[in-house]
């Protein structure tokens, strides 16, 4: 491959521009950090926090939007290479000898969605008539009809059928997730 002159490279196309990098597997946080410290180049890694159940109850995880993948703008001509050998990046998408890019607009509207933090949180909105599975304690794994929300006790009362007739119980709001796949996105 030539060295192009930077004037060249940017009538070839070839200047700054956003493209989809690979990274290793569970390793989206860390391609990011090296090419942010190392190198100084622009990336965006959107992420999603929410709820999930588990033994212990509903805790709170982080994932990636977009899983083994995240964005990064550099000069593809003079930076394919850093970025490639760079730890935590597998590769950078292409396909034979085309290197598709992101445009700029789709890039601000992810940066929109997921804030300066590229985090967007997810909270669960629960009312009255949604139904729910109970995550930890006594009743792991029940799920029941919520009748009434209590907010100020971070509480709400849940119709169940339990031991072969309905009971009203109270159980914290830590500890139950929507089964009707409802949720609001807001950011915290």
């Amino acid at each position: 491959m030539s060295v192009l002159s930077s004037e060249a490279s940017v009538q070839a196309g070839l200047a700054m521009a956003w493209y989809c990098v690979r990274s290793q597997p569970k390793h989206e946080h860390v391609a990011a950090r090296n090419l942010r410290r190392y190198y100084g180049f622009e990336v965006l890694n959107p992420r999603l926090r929410f709820k999930r159940c588990t033994n212990r109850g509903a805790v709170w995880v982080t994932e990636p939007v977009f899983p083994s993948y995240l964005f990064v703008r550099f000069d593809w001509l003079y930076s394919l290479n850093t970025v490639i050998h760079t730890g935590g990046v597998a590769g950078v998408v292409h396909f034979g000898n085309f290197w598709p890019t992101i445009p700029a607009g789709v890039i601000d509207e992810l940066r929109t969605i997921v804030g300066a933090e590229e985090i967007r949180t997810v909270e669960q909105t629960i009312k009255p008539g949604d139904q729910v599975e109970i995550t930890g304690g006594t009743f792991d794994g029940l799920k029941g009809v919520v009748t009434r929300v209590m907010p100020a006790r971070e509480r709400v009362g849940l119709l169940m059928d339990f031991l072969g007739r309905q009971t009203l119980v109270e159980v914290g709001l830590d500890r139950i997730v929507n089964t009707n796949g409802r949720y609001a996105a807001q950011l915290l």
